[in-house]
């Protein structure tokens, strides 16, 4: 069909072509496992009014993926859920009204699709990609207008791909509200995704980074992408008085925590006084005990951070673009391999982030 003709049949939207039916996609199925993440064929969804239809070209993971197929983040997921929270491919449909990106644009989604800019509310929090609605692992997805942002120039869909939960998160933990500055030490426990592009941002504004890992390869690896010093909490289970030497007695001035309760009383040892502890994952648990008493004996700030919304991401991506940091990237997947994607990320023994191909 000609443009023409093609408007004529389908005048809500436009395409730069047309798709074909069906696509492959995945969901999970209602077993609370990583057994659950099945490859599907779907049908491609239209864009309505407001909204652009994206053919995905890569996927990155986080943690909170898996437990979302084991049920373990809040609960069961929807069936039938399109699993994952972080994608970015180019637009090839728009619907009526479209005016923030154009067909042939690259973008990618946002984490909570209505959470736009200032804080967070109850609304924003209850449309996470990939969690309470249909994520990005799919060839096409549908996305409102207001829930993409264009990717930057210098990226390659995988390394764009592994910026909407780990690196904005980062960036809202290090830079809105730890007001990170040239000469601040930050604290990066182990070497995932939030670990290492969170060191990359650090590392832009001048700070000294400090990096704990349990493997001499990932500790090397670390250096090279710009850490000052390195610790193996292997070699040092007491790492958090090693943080403490390494600082002249003064610890951290910004933790990203990541471990949970199974390492954040040994961050908060970690901090100096008046310092931050940004409370990112739960990859040793959800609930434990914590000493308080240091927090209020240290007057220290410690921070919940929910990933970021849409103008942190934007905020980023021109400091992005700007110093031409790419994100790094642990392992690929082909689009056939996703559910070994998920196997390789509780197995833990990535650098970065793990992609996977659409």
């Amino acid at each position: 069909l000609g443009d023409r003709a093609r408007s004529r049949l389908v005048p809500h939207f436009h395409y730069s072509r047309i798709p074909a039916n069906p696509m492959k996609a995945y969901q999970l199925q209602a077993i609370q496992s990583l057994d659950s993440v099945i490859r599907v064929e779907r049908d491609v969804p239209e864009p309505r009014a407001g909204d652009v239809l994206i053919r995905v070209r890569a996927c990155s993971l986080n943690f909170r993926d898996t437990l979302v197929a084991r049920g373990a983040y809040g609960g069961p997921p929807p069936a039938g859920l399109v699993p994952l929270s972080d994608g970015a491919g180019e637009v090839v449909a728009i619907g009526a009204g479209v005016t923030r990106v154009a067909v042939g644009d690259r973008v990618a989604g946002i984490f909570m699709q209505r959470w736009l800019a200032g804080e967070i509310t109850s609304e924003g929090a209850t449309s996470a990609l990939g969690g309470a609605i249909d994520g990005m692992l799919a060839e096409h997805v549908v996305l409102s207008q207001d829930g993409v942002v264009k990717i930057p120039s210098h990226l390659t869909f995988e390394e764009a791909a592994s910026l909407p939960c780990a690196a904005v998160t980062a960036w809202n933990a290090l830079v809105r509200e730890s007001h990170v500055k040239a000469g601040d030490t930050v604290l990066l426990l182990g070497t995932g995704g939030v670990s290492m592009i969170g060191l990359q941002l650090a590392k832009l504004h001048g700070a000294r980074c400090i990096v704990t890992s349990s493997s001499d390869e990932k500790l090397a690896r670390a250096k090279a992408l710009g850490a000052d010093a390195v610790v193996n909490y292997r070699e040092r289970p007491d790492w958090e008085k090693a943080v403490l030497e390494l600082t002249n007695g003064r610890g951290a001035d910004i933790v990203l925590e990541v471990g949970g309760v199974g390492t954040l009383d040994k961050s908060l040892a970690s901090t100096r006084l008046g310092g931050h502890v940004c409370l990112i994952g739960v990859l040793t648990g959800v609930s434990g005990q914590v000493a308080t008493s240091a927090i209020l004996r240290k007057h220290l700030r410690v921070h919940g951070i929910y990933v970021g919304s849409r103008e942190m991401f934007e905020e980023m991506n021109r400091a992005i673009e700007q110093s031409g940091m790419r994100p790094p990237i642990g392992a690929r997947f082909g689009f056939d391999e996703a559910r070994a994607a998920y196997d390789h990320m509780v197995a833990g023994a990535h650098f970065g982030k793990i992609v996977v191909s659409v």
